[in-house]
């Protein structure tokens, strides 16, 4: 039998939130899910937090980090804060419904 994952708190500090954009909907599509995670997070770690917070099996963690654009705001610049964003392949047969929340 599956060693079941509990559910702890640094769970919720990996896991930011989900990052629903087009592109991510169309990834759905390919049982991949989106999500914002902490800028220190490791592969294995958003691995276990998803796999925990869902209870789904993940097949594969792909990490990204967007750099934050330079922007005007009243003639001054200022940059936007960088963001980790992992790209979750979920198992055949596993689907996580971002519209639900965590359980």
């Amino acid at each position: 039998m599956a060693k079941k994952n509990a559910v702890d708190a640094r769970h919720y500090d990996v896991i930011v939130a989900p990052h629903i954009t087009e592109k991510a909907t169309l990834l759905s599509e390919n049982n991949a899910v989106v999500f914002k995670v902490a800028k220190d997070a490791t592969k294995p770690q958003i691995k276990e937090a998803v796999e925990a917070l869902y209870d789904v099996k993940v097949a594969g963690v792909n990490t990204i980090v967007q750099k934050g654009k330079t922007k005007r705001w009243k003639g001054k610049p200022y940059k936007r804060t960088d963001i980790k964003k992992a790209v979750v392949t979920l198992a055949e047969g596993q689907m996580i419904d971002i519209t639900e929340g965590v359980s």
